[in-house]
């Protein structure tokens, strides 16, 4: 940490010149927001602003391990501090400046830090995590050793192993998630799962079938409904169970965590996610693809960011293009397709000819809406128009309706 918020500040102050002169207001704003943050770090350490005066004694007393309170400061303070970097960086890019040695060294210093220092919710994950307080809790560290079970599982080529890996960096790896996304929903499914087995030492497998069972309950009904297998199978080496039930609970949830205004067209994440676990299923079983004759692989490829951009992306255009032609709801409803509209059709048969890979030519991406309402028919609609006060009354949702909760409902 040694010099890096003087080195920050000093970073703030030649951006915040080099804005002057060009007359940007943007980038001197975001120079004084930075230098505010830097300040800010010096505060919470217990310091004042003299700390620019007399930097030794700041990192002397900074040299101790941080309370939480601070760790969080810092925490702001390096990623605040990178972003500025990066603001010199394109700065430097288009004017000839001279930045000083000092910064540069307090760049590379900050990179360093924060692979340390990594921002979270509730649950850290860093190198210093087991040091924290709530990652002592019993049913805490049940979870997460549960979640690094990887035993068996296929890593793509080429992956280089790292330290304290588990099952959603393989997802990540396989099915290409975002970044933040698996972080999010690995404290999820970790928050989740010590919930229902509070100050137990190892993961309760009756806990994690009931955790299963209401995280997959609309899946299932949706499954009934439309006459079909679920993808939810099970190996049996009963040693193999707990890995793959977890597999299939974070997949869900992973596809929840991106899914944007999907989440409105339930029935359209029970879609994916039908095809998404049956994928896991056959990787895992060691499956041959006889188009191929190879392994199988998902549908849409594990670049990054695979998933947001070749299945969320398109279904979301469609609904903006649906909110588009409502023109603020003026428009006649046979004219665009409402949320309500768009589920029904992930729940009758006909959405499977979006097929797996989604057809780019599928029915669902050109009807307009009054012919495909006509040819979807009219079942879940009579659902709605009857059915909905009587659920209402009941505070029962109808089913392929999302729960304000999110994708887990406490009983």
């Amino acid at each position: 940490m040694k010099h890096i918020l003087i080195s920050t500040g000093k970073a703030c102050l030649q951006t915040n010149r080099i804005d002057m002169d060009g007359g940007n207001n943007e980038f001197d704003l975001l120079s004084c927001r930075c230098l505010r943050w830097c300040l800010n770090g010096a505060v919470a350490c217990g310091e004042s602003l003299s700390f620019v005066h007399c930097p030794r004694s700041f990192f002397r007393n900074f040299s101790r391990t941080p309370s939480p309170f601070i760790r969080a400061q810092l925490t702001k303070a390096y990623q605040t501090a990178n972003v500025l970097f990066e603001a010199l960086k394109a700065v430097d890019m288009t004017q000839s400046i001279e930045v000083d040695r000092e910064i540069q060294e307090a760049q590379n210093k900050v990179a360093e830090e924060m692979q340390i220092y990594v921002p979270y919710n509730i649950l850290p994950f860093d190198p210093d995590s087991a040091n924290q307080a709530i990652m002592k809790y019993p049913e805490i560290q049940a979870a997460v050793f549960a979640l690094r079970n990887t035993r068996g599982i296929p890593w793509p080529k080429g992956h280089k192993n790292k330290k304290d890996e588990d099952i959603l960096d393989w997802l990540q790896a396989m099915f290409g998630f975002q970044k933040d996304n698996v972080a999010n929903q690995r404290e999820h499914l970790i928050l989740l799962l010590a919930n229902v087995h509070i100050s137990q030492l190892q993961l309760d497998e009756r806990a994690l079938t009931e955790a299963m069972e209401k995280l997959f309950e609309n899946y299932k009904k949706w499954c009934k409904f439309l006459d079909r297998k679920s993808s939810l199978w099970l190996p049996t080496i009963q040693q193999e169970v707990q890995q793959r039930k977890l597999l299939y609970m974070a997949l869900y949830l992973l596809i929840w965590g991106e899914a944007a205004n999907l989440r409105f067209v339930p029935g359209c994440l029970c879609y994916i996610y039908h095809h998404m676990a049956f994928e896991l299923y056959g990787m895992l079983a060691g499956n041959v693809s006889p188009m191929t004759g190879e392994n199988i692989k998902p549908a849409h490829g594990s670049e990054e960011e695979a998933f947001s951009r070749k299945v969320v992306t398109p279904i979301y255009e469609v609904i903006a293009k649906e909110a588009e032609k409502s023109k603020r709801g003026k428009s006649k409803h046979s004219q665009w397709r409402n949320y309500g509209d768009l589920n029904e059709y992930f729940w009758s048969v006909h959405c499977f000819r979006l097929g797996w890979p989604m057809r780019a030519d599928a029915d669902f991406f050109r009807l307009p809406a009054g012919q495909l309402r006509k040819k979807n028919g009219n079942i879940l609609s009579y659902l709605i128009s009857y059915c909905f006060p009587y659920c209402q009354f009941f505070r029962r949702p109808l089913p392929g309706f999302p729960s304000s909760k999110g994708p887990y409902v406490s009983r």
